[in-house]
């Protein structure tokens, strides 16, 4: 009997799903309009940002009003 030959195994990475994503929209969209829609998104996430900050500094000048000693 011979001995079992050890054969190299080959991983490959399967493609993420933003990954396959962004190949489709390479086919689909020019360079012009893959520019605008991300410039787009980035604007959608820093108004997300901004409003959370607000509400967190809402709470604190809330937080701030309800400790301080009113002055009669």
């Amino acid at each position: 009997m011979q001995a079992a030959q050890a054969r190299p195994v080959r991983a490959t990475a399967l493609p993420s799903v933003t990954g396959a994503l962004r190949a489709m929209e390479s086919l689909l969209l020019g360079g012009g309009q893959r520019t605008a829609r991300r410039n787009a998104w980035t604007a959608v996430l820093e108004d997300r940002r901004r409003a959370r900050d607000r509400v967190e500094t809402e709470h604190v000048l809330e937080a701030v009003a309800e400790r301080a000693p009113r002055a009669t």
